[in-house]
């Protein structure tokens, strides 16, 4: 199916690059417009498969795919240019907006060729923007959606859309306020409605799917991606039930997961004694397992240009040599399954090592069959970031390049359970949008996690699951570093909704990874065991990078197991299992303020309340013990420690305490 996809809301101004799916390279396709709003002047180029729309008049457009097997609708909501969120914020269907080409500044980093990272560090959307979360549900003979809207201030309005891959007609659906229905009689075999907020500006969309469960013959249609969905049982429900999905939330097993990240070619330590590094970081899994760790993310293992942190890949269909084979991969990811761990595969998209074969045929040679391949400088150099030498950034307008990177994908969705995807900011939303239907066709567990710096509220627009909290992270910095109170970490995790995302955002907590230097080393030893107990008490996936529970102070060098701070290891120990045993440190319990008082800036306290109670968490990045007194009767029972932190003047925290609530 080469559909483009869901339908689009933007504002005048803004623009989205629009593009065949699953696209034959050899094929012909060619966009045209069959309806637009008063007052536009849009035109759209002549047989060009992949475009940039860009409305010129708030309204509804329809436009229309011709592919070699049928003509595809496409619907895009535009809104006033005045209602654009993005004044601040880069769209991520800019291929990055730009920031950091070759030839701009941004950041440097001495000696390290590494084509990933921290990215682009644009100013944070302002805090203005709606937020919305629908809810399905099949009511007699109707299915039914309505919106949860939020608003900064005042009301406001939502705007539905129908998915036009779904083939319904528009005349059948009925929309009062917040609500939206369609008749059972008038649903084929999936119905996709999609909603925003609106106000000053419009949400992030949110979008619900029903699903017949059977067809008359007993069995379902295929789903996108040429994947199809097994078969029900001969006593499957009567053709008329319908399945309710929610395809933005997470996958349910991120609620009580920690991630540890594995820098392959260092984790662990001297593997000259073993087979490959993949049976080496295997004899760890064990380790790992006993830590609490229900996630690995693994930095990338294809073949590469020999540069060790392994983002300048030279072939995207290879495990590197240097790693082991492709047996010794799978034997690994297997091993983890044993032991209940997921396995994160690093997914480079943006751009290719100018050592990938492709890349030396195509420089300085226009007529080679790659050339178009790639985005070139006028001065025949290639286009990268922050003027990264080692790579090249791939061209998205070239449909052969999308074939090759979506036939990459398929390739190792079938031997991980997530992709943890690399600068996510510099590829095209839709090409993400494209990546995650595919995969979740096939699985709708399969976890989705965004690298962009600072992180984008759009890229929860059918892209992604979980987000790098960029915000908490530089927050926590900079709190250790005693520059801002303790206090700013609850402002910093206050700033996800105030920035916009949606409230069914994941978030991944953490102090470092392979691309910044070690938080104990930046800030000493008391913030670090405080921003440790931030990982497993703020909501959201904590994650640890490989050596942070070791005292490790090199950022990519070799694991030094044999040298690993007791006092450090234990700590991360007790953390993970408290995380593990008290539910309301996980999931979507809600993070409240309270009011609390104590003798140092550096200390802060604040609840955690699910459905089985409230717990009082205390965090101190200072030196020596804080005193703090809060709003509320807790038992004095320190749940980390397991000692009582009661004292005449309040309750004594050396870095992290959790009380429960009376």
């Amino acid at each position: 199916m080469q559909h483009p996809g869901p339908p689009r809301f933007l504002a005048v101004g803004e623009s989205v690059q629009l593009a065949p799916r699953d696209p034959d390279p050899d094929a012909a396709y060619e966009w045209w417009l069959r309806n637009t709003p008063v007052g536009s002047a849009l035109e759209l180029p002549d047989r060009t498969a992949v475009i940039e729309f860009e409305p010129d008049a708030p309204g509804t457009y329809e436009l229309r795919l011709e592919t070699p097997d049928r003509t595809h609708s496409l619907t895009v909501r535009a809104f006033a240019d005045t209602r654009s969120p993005n004044h601040a914020e880069p769209r991520s269907g800019d291929s990055g907006g730009g920031a950091g080409r070759s030839g701009e500044s941004g950041p440097q980093r001495s000696g390290d060729a590494r084509a990933s990272g921290s990215g682009r560090r644009a100013e944070a959307a302002p805090g203005n923007r709606p937020r919305i979360r629908l809810r399905g549900a099949v009511e007699g003979d109707d299915l039914v959606v309505r919106a949860d809207p939020s608003y900064p201030t005042g009301d406001g309005d939502v705007a539905f859309l129908l998915d036009d891959r779904d083939d319904l007609n528009r005349d059948d659906a009925t929309v009062r306020g917040r609500e939206f229905r369609l008749p059972v009689a008038a649903a084929g075999d999936r119905v996709r409605i999609h909603g925003v907020a609106v106000a000053d500006t419009y949400s992030v969309p949110d979008t619900i799917e029903f699903t017949r469960v059977a067809l008359p013959d007993g069995s379902r249609s295929d789903t996108e991606g040429g994947a199809s969905v097994d078969a029900p049982a001969a006593d499957a429900p009567p053709t008329d039930a319908f399945a309710v999905r929610r395809p933005n939330d997470p996958p349910a097993w991120t609620d009580d997961t920690t991630v540890y990240e594995v820098y392959v070619r260092g984790f662990a330590g001297d593997a000259s004694d073993e087979e490959s590094v993949f049976t080496a970081i295997e004899e760890r899994l064990d380790y790992l397992d006993d830590l609490g760790v229900d996630c690995l993310w693994l930095t990338p293992v294809l073949e590469n240009d020999h540069a060790p942190h392994g983002y300048n890949i030279t072939d995207f269909f290879s495990i590197a040599e240097d790693l082991g084979s492709r047996e010794d991969y799978e034997a690994f990811v297997d091993a983890a399954h044993d032991r209940g761990m997921a396995v994160l595969f690093d997914l480079v998209m943006n751009h290719s090592a100018r050592d990938h074969p492709f890349f030396q045929d195509a420089y300085g040679n226009p007529d080679s069959a790659y050339y178009d391949w790639y985005d070139w400088q006028d001065s025949g150099e290639p286009e990268t970031y922050f003027e990264w030498e080692y790579i090249a950034n791939w061209n998205f307008d070239n449909l052969a390049v999308r074939r090759h990177l979506l036939d990459a994908v398929d390739e190792w969705f079938e031997v991980a359970d997530g992709f943890r995807c690399d600068m996510a900011w510099a590829v095209p939303d839709t090409f993400w949008q494209e990546l995650r239907d595919r995969v979740k066709a096939r699985d709708h567990e399969f976890l989705l996690v965004d690298e962009t710096i600072p992180y984008v509220p759009d890229f929860h627009n059918g892209m992604f699951d979980v987000h790098f909290d960029t915000t908490l992270y530089f927050t926590l910095r900079q709190i250790g570093r005693g520059h801002v109170p303790a206090e700013a970490i609850l402002d910093a995790v206050d700033g996800r909704a105030e920035v916009g995302f949606p409230p069914h955002a994941g978030f991944l907590l953490y102090l470092e990874n392979h691309d910044e230097t070690r938080y104990v080393v930046e800030c000493g030893d008391d913030a670090a065991f405080a921003a440790a107990g931030a990982l497993f008490t703020l909501p959201g996936v904590p994650m640890i990078y490989g050596g942070q529970e070791l005292g490790q102070r090199g950022r990519r060098d070799a694991l030094a197991w044999d040298d690993a701070r007791e006092e450090f290891h234990d700590h991360y120990n007790r953390l993970s299992e408290l995380h593990d045993s008290v539910p309301e440190l996980r999931g979507d319990a809600a993070l409240t303020r309270i009011d609390h008082k104590t003798d140092t800036d550096s200390a802060v306290a604040f609840a955690r309340e699910g459905d089985s109670g409230t717990v009082v968490c205390v965090l101190h990045f200072g030196g020596g013990p804080a005193t703090v007194t809060v709003d509320r009767a807790v038992d004095p029972t320190d749940l980390v420690s397991g000692e009582s932190a009661a004292t005449a003047d309040g309750l004594a925290v050396d870095d992290v305490a959790v009380f429960r609530a009376e």
